[in-house]
Formats: structure tokens, sequence, C-alpha cells
């Protein structure tokens, strides 16, 4: 069954230098079952993340039907978007108060990404993994139906890039959830997600949709991995 479900989208914009309406999506479907974590990888320009704001609503189609489940969405950006000005535990405990939840699972959560000592620090006195590992516990706290993550980790080093995708790994197998995650990094898909779609082209299609065969927990450094990374390598050049 379906949980995420786009039916013959088409999505268009128009070129504000030019005045010419550029299409996105033309009649594109797109299933993301329940419980399934779907990684959508493509070159820039390729539509990844107005497909992730088709799903949560910031942006409309303008044809055909965007299904989500009822229940609360939980996002994780480029960007953490904290506010700098209160503790880390009062970030994740806003979002609690705005979902109608317990605002005591704020300290639950920052433990379960490490961050159960930072709970007082502002995080202006973060690293850049640690204030993305608090927008990480934020979109899990308030007990989403549905996760978005948009390129959550292209922002940051590639070594704690690898940390997090790895909690990320800890924490959906802890608390798992439907998702979509936008991404340019094939390994990254590889390593979290049970299914890969790979898009190309203007309006975009689907070049090829991959099952991730390596059970959970995943290294890195697993051969399998590697190997489906060349394949959407290939993909992507096909597809450009």
């Amino acid at each position: 069954m379906s949980a995420i479900s786009l039916r013959a989208v088409s999505k268009r914009f128009r070129d504000v230098r030019t005045g010419r309406v550029e299409p996105v999506f033309e009649d594109f479907s797109l299933d993301v079952a329940e419980g399934e974590l779907v990684a959508v990888v493509g070159a820039s320009g390729t539509g990844k993340t107005t497909l992730l704001h088709l799903v949560a609503g910031l942006e409309r189609a303008d044809s055909g039907q965007v299904r989500v489940p009822s229940g609360r969405l939980g996002v994780v950006f480029q960007q953490p978007r904290l506010l700098d000005w209160i503790p880390v535990r009062r970030n994740v405990e806003l979002a609690l108060d705005a979902a109608g939840l317990d605002s005591a699972a704020a300290a639950d959560v920052l433990a379960a990404v490490g961050l159960a000592e930072h709970a007082d620090s502002y995080p202006s006195v973060l690293s850049g993994g640690q204030r993305q590992r608090v927008a990480v516990a934020r979109a899990f706290a308030v007990e989403p139906a549905v996760v978005l993550l948009d390129e959550p980790f292209s922002a940051l080093d590639e070594l704690t890039a690898r940390r997090l995708r790895l909690l990320l790994q800890e924490l959906w197998t802890a608390r798992p959830r439907t998702g979509l995650l936008v991404t340019h990094n094939p390994l990254e898909a590889a390593l979290l997600a049970d299914r890969i779609v790979v898009l190309g082209g203007r309006p975009a299609r689907v070049v090829r949709s991959h099952e991730v065969p390596a059970a959970r927990p995943r290294s890195p450094e697993d051969p399998e991995l590697f190997a489906l990374h060349g394949d959407i390598v290939a993909d992507l050049t096909a597809g450009a």
C-alpha cells in the first residue's frame, strides 16, 4: 500500500528573466510504500527539491494528484534552521509544543542523537554536525507519519556527514518511518534507502529505480553499495 503517491503530476515555473514557462514535471508518477525510505537522486535542476516541496505541501501541482498520509511531517533541510537565542532543548520543545506533544520527550530524542550533554547549550556554540543533529532530533521528536530529508548532510564535511549518515541509519532502525530523501550523493542513497529513484531530463522522468539489496545495518565500505553506486552514476550519465 502506498503511503505517498504522486499521480500524473505536472509542475511548471516561469523564468523571471525570459518569461518562458519551464516544465519541471509532466505526467510524473511516484509511489512510496508505508514504512519505506526512498532516495531520489539526480543532477542539479532535475526537480528533486521541487518534488520534496510538493510532498510537503510547500508547492502545489499544476495538475495531477499528490497524496500523503494524514499526520505530522518531520522535515530536515540542508541547513538546520535553529533559533540561536534559545537552548537546544527549547528548540526541540517548541516543535513538540506546536504538535501538541509532551515537551519532556525532547530529552529522549536528544539522547538518541548523542546530544544529551548539550541540551542546555545554545546552537551558536555547536559545530555544524551537532546543529544538524538537533535538526534531525526535532524532526523525529514530533512522531511524524512521514520524514522528508532535503540533502540534509550536503553542507557538512565528508567525515562529519559520514557520522551523521550512520546516526540516521541507527535512528531510522529504532524509529522506522515512511520517508523521502533527496540527495545528489549516490553512496548516501545506497547506505540509507530501501529504494533509489534516479531522475533525469527536463521535464524530469524516472530513469531507473533500484532496490537496495543489503540489509540494515549497512557499512559505507560494503562492496554491494559501491557496486550500486556505480550503477546509479551510469544512470545519471545516461539520463542527463
